[in-house]
């Protein structure tokens, strides 16, 4: 079994870094991703725009906080889609200030791109395009759909927020940093998150240490 992210990139897949290879590559049967580390920040300073993205904290996507110095972990799991190609789920938990949040997603295959459905249940779609610069990964959203009661809803290309993620491993910390912002046409950026974390790969049902 491959991974969603060698199954995009094919030959680009092996100029990354060979510990973010490790990271976006097939995880093993049995086995499931497991990281943690510290965002920079998270959220947004506009509290304007906190009672939207209440709407998507109830989804867990994205949360109406701007805190910094925010302790996480994440589990990656792979998965088979129904139609066969390779996925994987993610959960995110963020240790806030005052409480607990959990971002959940998963990430696969369609038409050749990399399609990422957010939220449980799933309330916005991604399509990315994904490229290797110097070692790293990047995904830039080259379309967005809101899932509204069981209706996929594409949003038109003007309106439609980008999402861009930066992922590099830094061989003097020995640490992979990870950066996602999220922009809307006029608006600027609504949502960000930054920081740094370990990661290793742990049999099914064993403990984190």
């Amino acid at each position: 079994m491959t991974s969603p992210y060698r199954a995009v990139l094919g030959a680009a897949f092996d100029e990354l870094h060979p510990r973010l290879r490790a990271y976006f590559d097939a995880i093993p049967a049995g086995a499931i991703g497991r990281g943690s580390g510290v965002f920079d920040t998270v959220g947004t300073p506009r509290r304007w725009l906190w009672p939207v993205l209440a709407i998507f904290a109830r989804a867990h996507v994205m949360f109406p906080v701007w805190e910094r110095a925010v302790p996480f972990t994440v589990e990656n799991q792979p998965l088979t889609t129904a139609d066969g190609s390779p996925a994987v789920a993610a959960v995110r938990v963020f240790e806030l200030r005052n409480r607990r949040e959990a971002m959940i997603d998963e990430i696969g295959v369609s038409d050749g791109a990399l399609l990422d459905r957010l939220g449980r249940p799933v309330r916005t779609e991604a399509r990315f395009a994904a490229t290797v610069r110097d070692g790293g990964l990047r995904l830039r959203s080259t379309a967005v759909w809101l899932v509204l009661g069981g209706r996929r809803v594409r949003v038109p290309r003007p309106l439609a927020p980008v999402v861009v993620l930066t992922e590099r491993w830094d061989d003097t910390a020995e640490v992979q940093s990870v950066s996602i912002t999220v922009a809307a046409p006029v608006i600027g950026r609504v949502y960000q998150y930054r920081g740094r974390f370990h990661y290793r790969i742990a049999e099914e049902g064993e403990q984190s240490p």
